[in-house]
């Protein structure tokens, strides 16, 4: 199981951190709102690309930002990694706030490690849940690729592809904002070190622009001149 720690506090980090990896657990410590969210988006992005989840256990009290803060910032950026909220404040309110504003789950200060022990493994459950519903289905802005089905679609209109685009849409879907050069494209879609047609893979690319960009006012896939293709949300790409 791997843990992300938003704890500020050094002492009840390092007996945390001390207690999970005697568990078998990996855990990444962070000691500030901004860093928590930054290692959180790590996280996801793996679980993205199939990787394990992250149960994120996270203070209510940081110095740079609350807890609140950082849980509602991770919701609005999509990252559905399950959060447990760890605080010296009980009070209803408190734990209703926390709740609404994207935890999975709240453990007052002092707990018991057992207890602790007992929650993530139920959150974890759910991590697992986010990561094999992430793996199936690709999403970008608001195109979506469902592998298991192998259909695409944009803005919920489904987009008509051949076998070959699908696997570069793919290909490209799998590291959203990754430069992916001309030879990567071939190896990994045609299985060929090098392009005997020369230009293959921007015939390909024009195809597949066509079909996902046109008629929408945000382009997502850009072209690297001399360099290869991404697809992301990036309007300062050129393309």
């Amino acid at each position: 199981m791997n843990i992300l720690l938003i704890e500020d506090d050094r002492r009840i980090a390092d007996f945390l951190q001390r207690g999970l990896r005697a568990e078998g657990m990996r855990v990444h410590v962070a000691r500030e709102g901004h860093e928590g969210i930054a290692l959180a988006r790590e996280a996801w992005e793996e679980v993205r690309a199939g990787g394990n989840s992250t149960t994120i256990i996270l203070d209510l009290m940081l110095p740079d930002m609350t807890g609140l803060d950082v849980c509602q910032t991770l919701r609005a950026q999509h990252i559905q990694l399950p959060v447990l909220m760890l605080t010296a404040l009980s009070t209803v309110e408190d734990r209703v706030a926390g709740l609404r504003l994207g935890a999975d789950d709240y453990l007052c200060k002092p707990f018991d490690f057992d207890e602790l022990l007992a929650r993530l493994e139920a959150l974890a459950r759910r991590g697992r849940e986010f990561r094999d519903q992430a793996a199936k289905v690709l999403k970008v802005a608001d195109l979506e690729l469902d592998r298991s089905a192998m259909k695409a679609a944009r803005a919920g209109r489904p987009i008509g592809l051949t076998a070959k685009e699908l696997a570069l849409l793919e290909l490209l879907m799998s590291a959203p904002g990754k430069l992916f050069s001309r030879e990567r494209i071939l190896s990994n879609v045609w299985g060929m070190n090098e392009d005997p047609l020369t230009n293959v893979v921007d015939v390909y690319i024009a195809r597949l622009r066509a079909k996902v960009d046109d008629g929408h006012a945000i382009r997502l896939i850009h072209t690297m001149r001399g360099l290869g293709y991404r697809l992301e949300v990036d309007a300062s790409i050129a393309d």
